[in-house]
């Protein structure tokens, strides 16, 4: 091994790390976007798999237990205060618990001296200042056990019988992070203090902020607050919990009544311990790993674009297991019930294909081309990230104990090793990954008439053993996507609006073009069009025969390219482009990177003009979708909605329903394709809208040459409004599915009104911000009968001004009744009293937080740009967004509950089976 490659991989000089006498980790990074804001997180090195036999579930429990009573926080102000200061619960200030590790995450403010120290002083709270007080403990149970009572059913009972094999031999497989319900409901407080006693200590803590705030100011804070807890006396050994080893393939088949995916895994664990990524020989082994990923999943991708692929989708990689200290190589796939022995043959077969022949030279060189790409995307924009999504690489280094280099070290050491990656040691890696001990074979999917056995996986193990494999044939593509250039037209008419910052190109074909460039990211720049029409203009008879069909159409490629071939072609190229035919309108959406932005004009040009018609490709979606889509009414969620959907709308000339394996047979084709090409045969009437980096001058030139020379009738067509009505009237729909104890409730309001207020619009919204606060305060901390829940609403202007309005939430069957007429208590409420003060403040602190944020983003643009002209409504509105909501009141979300909240809703009801 070079001296190089020997040499540590040096920290970010821009963190801040250290150790505090008592033991405790803390990372700091100053970070300026967004402005104003820290991310705080508490990691503790602790999860479910250190819990005793009396604890399973507690280290969860306590995660919950920090939000309810501690130092300076009586239960509930917590939240209480957070949601003053627009932090919303869910989510923004949030944590969850795995394994091996809890992680409390709170942004805050971080230009208000009084918000910013609260912020560390919850934080020291989740730290050592938990009260664990019985009454608080006994409070939430009910929480726990509703959160519990949510992830029950087919994946759960499937998971009993896969987990003992995928995690054999270890605890892992004892300590799912949920735990046992006997025990949340019956534990003492006593088993709860004495995990928190145990591990919730500063040597198994670290303390992340990532924000705008100079690093000396943070690290102040976090000696002040953290700095005064008191080592343990006697510390608790923290164990290191193994995956062992086993000489053989371990099997699992798990098959439900209510499951409706199957899927296929295969797992090779390997038989030494692994190591951080300390070291640039680690690194550079990094790279290999994730360029052989790379190449493979070319190929599963490939297997995929058949006329009757093995499998809906496939994967493989080299990664992390549940174990910290062990890797393995993984390979999965997604398949029809009936369909798993065939997909592991297919997934099998690849990789015996890489181990017999390798991977070929082209191959590797577009992987290369790819890494490059995404790592210099990755460089462009490092002093455009968001803190959020920084921050996690800290608290995962803190686990892992992985080196953090700089963004700058990463790219140009990157550059410097990937031209020396040769593709004889890429191949090599397979005889590393694949061998017959240490591998576990799991399937899980629907019950079938003949289940897979352990016997017919033995055997197609020993097939692929034996078989005779052709090497892989990697066909060249040609050079350009456009083989003959269009024609270039003209620009006849340039405006300027300087309060919006935006300029609009009047092409001489009619098309218009919106561009507003920002400097929120150096490698993005975002794209949407539209134009009126969609499938309201089709008749009921040819809607009905290509609903179905339309989201096969893209996948034949164009202009004679497959999507093979295109996949290839766009290597190393981060663009996308998307046609779409909705309701009312054609549309595309895409995104590129400045230098990839002519590619995407000459999609949307391609898409427009030479789609390819290829019945192979078509027929490959079908497969697929039959696949994913033939046991969905199994699930009792799915089969709720379905359910609420053909009450709600079965009356509809056009309804069509929930897709089933008949309607795709019966899709049209042929009637689809020649529907596209007639609704994108005259471009004259398409808005398109472009934000980001964009250099108008490049804008201009590619627009002329790719967008004006596109075909124009000059139809300026609307789209048509459909007569059908849902329905009104108060309606109630009970549904029985699922065998386990586990309820669904929905209310919803839906109906035409005289016209549409952007104000009022707002208003609803603000309406179901409030309920949602009173629903998590009624509902869940006060009756303890749910975990999550809420509502939301507004007003829409397309197709017609109508209103519409949703409550939802999961609980226990014995507590619809309650629960619901706790919901319409809360209502009638709002409706006669109005929203307090206290919980209007919250929503507005919420809205200009967020909106603060929103701004800054590119995306925000491109839909606020886009939706205010497709509906024809007033963009100043959104410039004045700060102001209405400053001035919103209290009576006025009054006014809109009385206004809108009729007593002319659906209420529906998801009950299990009666046994």
């Amino acid at each position: 091994m070079s001296e190089g490659l020997q040499q540590p991989i040096p920290m970010d000089p821009s963190v801040k790390m250290g150790v505090l006498d008592n033991g405790l980790t803390y990372y700091i990074k100053n970070n300026g976007k967004p402005e104003d804001k820290v991310e705080l997180r508490l990691a503790i090195n602790a999860g479910s798999v250190l819990e005793d036999d009396d604890q399973q579930g507690l280290a969860h429990f306590m995660e919950h237990m920090n939000f309810n009573g501690t130092t300076n926080f009586n239960k509930n102000e917590l939240v209480d205060y957070l949601q003053g200061i627009g932090v919303k619960f869910g989510a923004d200030l949030n944590a969850y618990t795995s394994f091996d590790e809890t992680v409390y995450i709170l942004p805050i403010p971080s230009d208000d001296p009084e918000k910013l120290e609260k912020g560390f002083l919850i934080l020291e709270d989740w730290a050592h200042g938990a009260l664990l007080e019985e009454d608080a403990i006994n409070d939430e149970r009910g929480v726990v056990l509703e959160e519990s009572r949510t992830g029950k059913g087919a994946r759960d009972r499937m998971n009993k019988i896969t987990i003992p094999v995928q995690f054999y031999g270890s605890k892992y497989a004892e300590r799912l992070p949920i735990g046992k319900d006997s025990i949340l409901k019956t534990f003492k407080p006593e088993a709860i203090k004495r995990f928190y006693n145990d591990w919730y200590r500063p040597d198994l803590m670290a303390v992340v902020a990532v924000g705008d705030l100079d690093v000396a100011t943070m690290e102040q804070k976090i000696k002040e607050h953290f700095g005064k807890i008191k080592p343990a006396e006697k510390p608790r050994k923290r164990p290191v919990i193994e995956l062992p080893n086993h000489d053989d393939t371990k099997i699992a088949i798990a098959q439900d009544d209510e499951a409706t995916f199957a899927s296929v895994s295969i797992s090779y664990k390997d038989r030494t311990k692994s190591s951080p990524t300390t070291t640039v020989a680690d690194f550079r082994d990094d790279l290999v790993n994730g360029l052989f990923s790379f190449m493979i999943n070319n190929r599963l991708q490939e297997l995929t674009q058949k006329a009757d692929p093995p499998f809906i989708f496939g994967s493989s990689s080299y990664g992390g297991t549940v174990a910290r200290n062990k890797n393995e190589y993984s390979s999965f796939a997604g398949s029809a019930p009936d369909g798993q022995l065939k997909a592991l043959e297919a997934l099998l077969t690849e990789n015996q294909r890489v181990k017999l022949y390798g991977f070929n030279k082209a191959e590797l060189e577009r992987a290369k081309t790819a890494y490059k790409s995404y790592y210099e995307t990755f460089y462009n924009d490092r002093n455009k990230r968001e803190s959020s999504r920084i921050v996690g690489t800290y608290v995962q280094s803190y686990f892992s104990k992985d080196a953090t280099p700089s963004v700058e070290w990463t790219y140009e050491k990157m550059n410097e090793l990937i031209p020396g990656i040769r593709v004889e040691e890429v191949n090599e890696k397979i005889t590393e990954y694949i061998h017959e001990d240490n591998r576990t074979i799991v399937f899980t999917g629907p019950t079938t008439d003949n289940p897979p056995t352990e016997s017919q996986v033995m055997k197609v193990l020993e097939k692929i053993e034996n078989a005779t494999i052709e090497p892989y044939e990697d066909a060249e593509i040609r050079e350009n996507l456009i083989e003959e250039m269009p024609t270039a037209g003209s620009i006849m008419n340039t405006e300027k609006n300087e309060a919006l910052g935006t300029t609009t190109y009047t092409l001489i074909n009619g098309i218009k073009v919106i561009a507003k460039p920002t400097d929120f990211k150096n490698d993005e720049i975002l794209m949407s069009a539209y134009s009126y029409g969609g499938t309201s203009l089709y008749s009921n008879e040819d809607y009905k025969k290509v609903i179905r069909a339309n989201g096969g159409l893209t996948e034949a490629g164009v202009a004679g390219l497959s999507q093979t071939d295109m996949d290839k072609y766009m290597t190393g190229k981060l663009v996308s482009v998307y046609p779409s035919i909705r309701t009312n309108t054609e549309n595309f959406s895409g995104s590129a990177t400045p230098k990839d932005l002519e590619t995407m004009f000459q999609l949307i040009h391609l898409y427009f003009t030479d789609l390819n018609k290829d019945e192979e490709a078509y027929q490959s979606f079908i497969s697929k979708q039959k696949s994913f889509i033939g046991r969905m009414m199994a699930n009792p969620n799915t089969y709720f909605s379905n359910e609420i959907n053909k009450e709600r709308f079965s009356d509809n000339p056009r309804y069509t329903g929930f897709p089933t394996e008949e309607s795709y047979d019966e899709a049209d084709y042929d009637r689809a394709y020649e529907l596209y090409k007639e609704r994108f045969a005259d471009a004259s009437d398409f808005n398109f809208y472009f934000v980001g980096n964009v250099d108008l001058a490049e804008l201009e030139r590619l627009s002329k040459l790719y967008l004006a020379s596109l075909p124009s009738l000059n139809r300026k067509e609307m789209y048509q409004v459909n007569d059908w009505r849902e329905k009104q009237g108060t309606r109630k729909k009970i549904v029985r599915k699922g065998t386990d104890e586990k309820s669904q409730v929905r209310m919803s309001w839906s109906y035409e009104i005289s016209e549409y207020s952007a104000k009022d619009d707002l208003l609803v919204d603000a309406l179901g911000e409030v309920l949602t606060i009173k629903i998590i305060e009624t509902l869940r901390e006060k009756e303890g009968g749910i975990y999550s829940g809420g509502a939301r609403g507004g007003l829409s202007k397309m197709s017609y001004p109508s209103f519409y309005f949703n409550i939802s939430f999961p609980c226990g069957p014995e507590n619809v009744d309650k629960l619901v007429a706790a919901t319409q208590a809360e209502i009638e409420k709002i409706k006669k009293e109005g929203p307090t003060e206290k919980d209007l403040n919250k929503v507005k602190e919420g809205y200009l937080l967020e909106h603060k944020e929103e701004i800054k983003t590119n995306r925000y643009w491109l839909s606020t740009l886009s939706n205010s002209d497709m509906e024809m409504r007033d963009i100043n509105q959104a410039l004045n967004f700060e102001k209405t909501v400053e001035n919103m009141t209290a009576k006025e979300i009054q006014d809109a509950a009385k206004k809108y909240l009729n007593k002319d809703y659906f209420l529906a009801i998801l009950l299990p089976e009666e046994k």
